[in-house]
């Protein structure tokens, strides 16, 4: 995946927003504030960390060299993808909306009432 398919899918999922909180090289996709995606621009393939409940982070590390402990992130929450174009787009955007849902179900109920946990296979209506 191409930085604009992995902007463009982060920011079709309800409201995500992007800011660049820690410099031109590093895109931020957040849910309500909260990240859930950073993508480091500055670097050959492109690289990416998400948000994945601990015991599967730990599964996808074991099953795809690409899929490593975050990168400059809490180890057990986090992971840093690599080689993106190694991996099937649709396990890409299903780790994405799975880290959207890690953070979704941290927001207090108030902000969660009107949204919705997407669906792993979401797609956002396209074909990756």
């Amino acid at each position: 995946m191409t930085l604009e398919d992995l902007r463009r899918f982060a920011l079709s999922l309800p409201d995500t927003t992007e800011d660049m909180p820690f410099g031109p090289d590093i895109l931020v996709l957040r849910l309500h504030g909260k990240i859930f995606m950073l993508i480091t621009l500055d670097v050959a393939p492109l690289r990416i960390n998400l948000k994945c409940d601990p015991s599967r982070a730990v599964e996808l590390r074991a099953l795809y060299p690409q899929i490593t402990p975050g990168w400059h992130m809490n180890k057990k929450h986090w992971n840093t993808i690599t080689e993106l174009e190694l991996l099937p787009r649709g396990l890409v955007c299903s780790l994405i909306c799975h880290s959207y849902n890690c953070v979704l179900s941290s927001l207090p109920m108030k902000e969660r009432r009107s949204l919705y946990p997407v669906e792993e296979s979401y797609t956002g209506g396209k074909s990756w």
